[in-house]
């Protein structure tokens, strides 16, 4: 009789111990319960949660100046913020009177050249001279040949450039360039004429 009161604080801790560790999965578990157990410790992505829409990329974002809209001389085409989404921007203001615009516009047409035909870079040449017109630009365009969009800008768009980045962007003879990469950030380009392989260098890192 004392003997079975000895073993009795030995038997409850071995049952205690077993109903403590049911978590755990045995050996002789079904295959279900095991991938259930499994799951519960899975992270989104391993389990294969979709995105939800607010974690997708972002998408571009354009500076305000790019909405326009421009009528782009050549073409008549008018030409929009969509027009641009998804490309790389080469972005010069410039003035038919221009000498040194003129020797850079040759410079692009040469970059254009060694690059050949791509969807994904534009040339947008902006004449800023309120005293020029669509007709003019297109005569001068013309007459050399130039590769790209040529477009007078408009009144509001020359001045957001100027404010945006300086007086030195209406001033042509300093040849301004800039470019918009494809998620729409501007990098400014060093003033004075540049090269096509200067150029074709510059733009490398957003093609």
């Amino acid at each position: 009789m004392i003997r079975r009161y000895i073993h009795l604080p030995i038997l409850l801790s071995l049952v205690l111990a077993a109903c403590g560790g049911a978590s755990t999965p045995l050996a002789g578990d079904p295959p279900a319960a095991t991938e259930q157990a499994q799951a519960s410790t899975r992270t989104p992505a391993e389990a294969g949660t979709a995105l939800s829409p607010t974690q997708a990329a972002p998408t571009t974002v354009l500076p305000a100046w790019l909405s326009g809209p421009f009528v782009e001389v050549t073409s008549g085409q008018t030409l929009t913020a969509a027009d641009f989404q998804g490309k790389v921007l080469l972005v010069e203001t410039m003035a038919i009177w221009c000498t040194n615009c003129r020797q850079q516009q040759g410079e692009v047409r040469t970059l254009h050249e060694r690059l050949g035909e791509r969807d994904d870079l534009v040339s947008l040449v902006l004449d800023i001279d309120p005293n020029e017109d669509a007709a003019a630009l297109k005569e001068y365009v013309a007459a050399r040949g130039f590769v790209g969009w040529y477009a007078v800008a408009p009144a509001e768009v020359a001045a957001a450039l100027a404010r945006e980045y300086g007086p030195s962007l209406l001033n042509p003879p300093s040849v301004p360039m800039l470019i918009v990469d494809r998620t729409g950030e501007v990098h400014l380009l060093p003033y004075g004429a540049k090269s096509a392989e200067a150029l074709a260098e510059a733009l490398a890192p957003y093609l």
